[in-house]
């Protein structure tokens, strides 16, 4: 006999986050393939150092998704470091141009760009190109690097966990109370604690509002009023989802301003009206960042908003257990009737955080080695130890709840068992009734007379929760690990002479990351066939960092092909791998390009 459907879905969370995470792994090794791509830049017109005879019209930069300007740039300079752009950038889904002025002489031109991806990250970077005779124009042209504020990078990790915990607070206390505590409505500390949750979640939105401009503008924190920047954030889709959240939270402070001040407790129409406005809340709040951006954005839009209301859920009930139902007065009656159905609540809550957790992980991850080489990886296998132990704890305060007032696990039958029907009174009997009453009541002091070591063991759950949102946070404003692992690089740029375009170059470096790669170089002819050079030199340099140029020593391989078995990348960066090949006597060309090290 096939085990009952109530002992399958009961399983304990922890051992299905183990299941998931075992299963991704065995899949990530056996599917292993290169990490999704994350608003990176794919392409630019004029190309990457091209050698143009005349000036273009108009720059443009394609992106691998959408992207928007917002309160960043993307600009055109000289040599001497003065625009020579219209200045008004446009973005149109994946691609951003900006018109050029139409008195451009011959000389290199330098494009400086910061892009906002549809997920709220800056994506920076430069490359320049020649018009007629002249030499590329170094990044530094530019001026100072586009690295973001310390104080801003700072500050927003604060405001989103002011938010978590805020939404924590503000949602998820009226959620357990109507639904587990009712007689916890009259408890003047769970209301403080309410109104300053929602007041969190308020601040939160309102400061992420304010910081999000500084940091798409890599601007530090004195430029938080600046007109331009609040203009440009509340005309962009993060901007308007903080705002909408922030609106819903005023919302529904408002609606329960009655209970919050006068001790009303809310009536069923409230009830229904507040559960709407606060899915609301909880949308806006699972809908900025990662999940709005990349591949499949409605479904991780939903794990997202799972994820968000069962942490409300959850981490709402702890708060209504430490400031209500497990402080001594509280009869035990109410004691033995909001604990079993809150240990309903939060082991289905911890259910949807686990299934909702993996899914998001999976998305933003790629593949399992990205957990270990990437900053993002490793911030998330730190929250997801710190949720193992969590679990722990959960699981502890569960057994006590089970143990203290017999709440147990559904037990699926080990053999088929023959019944036969008979008549049983509709209503059992008094003194039967009297009995289970007595029991419930034995149970009910019982608990209440050791309520202090289940206290400890929710003060655990809940000082460990601080943590793992702390981490949430950090994790939302960090560029995923698809965007930052290392991948291999495989182009094909033109070469370039004097006097134009003749031939191609190959380029293959893997895994372009630090330390022993393999580079291997192709050089074509104009009508694509393998060409065989009078000479080739390949370089390497990271301008930001001062190193190089540092000569590749390649070695033939057949006919226009070239191998470097032991190419040493020493530091992360974006690096410069400069091709200059002489065909002849007489013609010299020459290619580049720009990819990062990680």
């Amino acid at each position: 006999m096939s085990p009952a459907p109530r002992a399958v879905e009961r399983r304990r969370p922890a051992a299905v986050l183990l299941r998931l995470l075992v299963g991704w792994l065995v899949a990530g090794v056996v599917t292993a393939g290169p990490a999704a791509a994350h608003a990176e830049l794919v392409g630019t017109d004029p190309g990457e150092g091209a050698r143009l005879s005349a000036a273009p019209e108009r720059v443009s930069l394609e992106f691998s998704e959408g992207v928007s300007v917002g309160a960043g740039y993307l600009r055109v300079l000289d040599a001497s470091g003065n625009r020579v752009d219209t200045g008004s950038a446009e973005a149109d889904g994946a691609t951003v141009g900006v018109a050029l002025r139409g008195d451009l002489g011959d000389g290199g031109y330098l494009v400086t760009y910061r892009i906002i991806s549809a997920d709220s990250h800056p994506i920076a970077g430069s490359f320049s190109f020649v018009v007629g005779e002249g030499s590329l124009v170094d990044a530094s042209v530019a001026g100072a690097a586009d690295d973001d504020d310390p104080a801003v990078a700072a500050a927003l990790p604060l405001a989103r966990w002011i938010g978590f915990a805020g939404v924590a607070l503000g949602i998820g206390i009226p959620t357990v109370l109507a639904l587990c505590w009712p007689g916890g409505w009259g408890s003047s500390l769970l209301r403080r604690l309410t109104a300053a949750g929602l007041a969190a979640t308020a601040v939160g939105a309102a400061l992420a509002f304010l910081l999000q401009g500084p940091y798409s503008a890599a601007t530090g924190l004195g430029s938080v009023a600046d007109p331009a920047l609040l203009s440009a954030t509340a005309g962009s889709q993060v901007g308007l989802t903080l705002l909408a959240r922030l609106a819903l939270a005023a919302g529904l402070a408002l609606l329960l301003l009655p209970w919050l001040r006068r001790d009303e407790p809310p009536v069923a129409q409230g009830l229904v009206l507040g559960g709407v406005l606060a899915a609301g809340v909880v949308v806006t709040t699972a809908a900025v960042g990662h999940p709005v951006a990349g591949p499949y954005p409605a479904i991780a839009i939903l794990a997202a908003t799972a994820h968000v209301a069962a942490m409300a859920v959850w981490l709402g009930g702890l708060g209504v257990l430490l400031a209500g139902a497990l402080r001594d007065g509280v009869p035990p009656g109410q004691l033995a009737t909001v604990l079993p159905r809150f240990s309903r609540l939060a082991a289905a809550s911890v259910a949807v955080l686990v299934v909702s957790g993996v899914v998001q992980s999976v998305r933003e991850v790629g593949s399992p080695s990205a957990l270990f080489s990437t900053g993002y990886g490793r911030l998330l296998l730190a929250k997801l130890a710190l949720v193992l132990l969590l679990l722990a704890a959960a699981g502890v305060s569960r057994v006590w709840v089970q143990q203290r007032l017999g709440v147990r696990r559904a037990r699926a039958p080990r053999r088929r068992v023959t019944a036969h029907a008979f008549a049983a009174p509709a209503e059992p009997a008094p003194e039967v009734a009297a009995a289970a009453a007595a029991r419930d009541e034995d149970l009910a002091q019982s608990a209440a007379a050791e309520r202090g070591a289940l206290r400890r063991s929710v003060l655990v759950e809940a000082g460990l929760a601080v943590v793992v949102l702390a981490l949430s946070a950090v994790l939302v404003g960090t560029p995923p690990a698809r965007a930052t692992a290392a991948e291999p690089v495989d182009v094909t740029l033109p070469l370039q002479s004097a006097a134009g375009e003749d031939g191609s170059v190959q380029i293959s470096l893997d895994p372009a990351s630090t330390g022993a790669n393999t580079l291997h170089v192709y050089l074509f002819d104009d009508a694509g066939q393998l060409t065989q050079p009078e000479d080739i030199r390949v370089t390497l340099t990271e301008s930001g960092q001062e190193i190089g140029p540092l000569d590749v020593d390649l070695e033939p391989a057949g006919p226009g092909h070239y191998v470097g078995d032991d190419v040493v990348l020493p530091s992360a960066g974006t690096w410069t791998l400069a091709v200059s090949v002489r065909l002849d006597e007489f013609t010299a060309t020459t290619a580049r390009t720009d990819f990062p090290v990680r």
